[in-house]
């Protein structure tokens, strides 16, 4: 494993620690409001905490670009770093949610970690070597037809500007795909697709916090990620398709026929 994705690994397994502690307690957490529908809480600061402390223990002079609490520092390595992906589902005591941490040198993610603590699941990602399923070799899955697919998305929950859009295309998708799911955290929805449980997946308006690990894993698993016109626009736009090689095509089909 490569030295800086271990050290990325060993600051996720800290938060984690912080976050199933306080699993266990959800009546004394005291949610705040960062916007609509958007809620931080004490955990997601004590987690992110956890993986700062971790990164510049090792790598003292690194940039950091966190969810909590922004930016800091000047290099050419950016940590970027979502210490609860899936803040909602936390605090309602549904166990679908991840951590989330990046590596960015020189505009390139080059290193990922999404670790989902509930199942132990660890998928990790290096650019040009693989992504990886607690040590395990992972691919895209192998379905070809959109009428054979499982597809994930979200929901928009802050913006509503495209909302007719994103419920034309779910109309459309929930017709011609085997199923949609909508499980509440994108982070592990990429990772999903890209250890085969998902065949593809779609949404609007995410946070780079929130896809950039995860889509690299996507890549690294063999699968296809684009924004939703189908341009490689999509960590600074926050919109994200991706899926396998054939049903990707099929998705952006679909999806460009709504798009004004």
């Amino acid at each position: 494993m490569h030295p800086m994705l271990n050290t990325a690994v060993r600051a996720a397994r800290r938060a984690a620690t912080v976050i199933q502690r306080a699993s266990n307690n959800l009546d004394l957490i005291t949610p705040e409001k960062k916007g609509h529908n958007d809620f931080v809480s004490e955990v997601d600061r004590a987690a992110e905490q956890a993986i700062i402390d971790t990164i510049l223990e090792a790598y003292p002079n690194h940039a950091i670009l966190a969810e909590e609490s922004g930016s800091r520092g000047n290099s050419e390595y950016v940590w970027i770093i979502d210490p609860l992906d899936g803040t909602t589902n936390f605090l309602h005591g549904f166990p679908q949610y991840a951590i989330s941490i990046a590596l960015e040198h020189k505009g390139v993610i080059t290193q990922a970690v999404v670790y989902d603590p509930n199942r132990n699941d660890l998928f990790t990602a290096t650019r040009g070597v693989g992504a990886f399923l607690n040590d395990r070799r992972i691919r895209v899955s192998k379905v070809r037809e959109l009428s054979d697919a499982l597809v994930g998305t979200g929901f928009p929950y802050t913006k509503f500007n495209n909302l007719e859009n994103y419920l034309n295309i779910f109309r459309d998708m929930a017709q011609k795909a085997a199923g949609v799911r909508r499980p509440g955290a994108a982070a592990l929805d990429l990772a999903y697709v890209a250890c085969g449980r998902f065949d593809g997946f779609f949404e609007f308006d995410l946070k780079l916090v929130d896809i950039a690990a995860g889509t690299l894993l996507v890549q690294e698993a063999g699968g296809l990620v684009t924004d939703l016109n189908g341009e490689e626009k999509f960590l600074v736009s926050g919109d994200v398709l991706c899926g396998t090689p054939r049903v990707f095509g099929q998705m952006l089909s679909l999806i460009r026929g709504h798009l004004k």
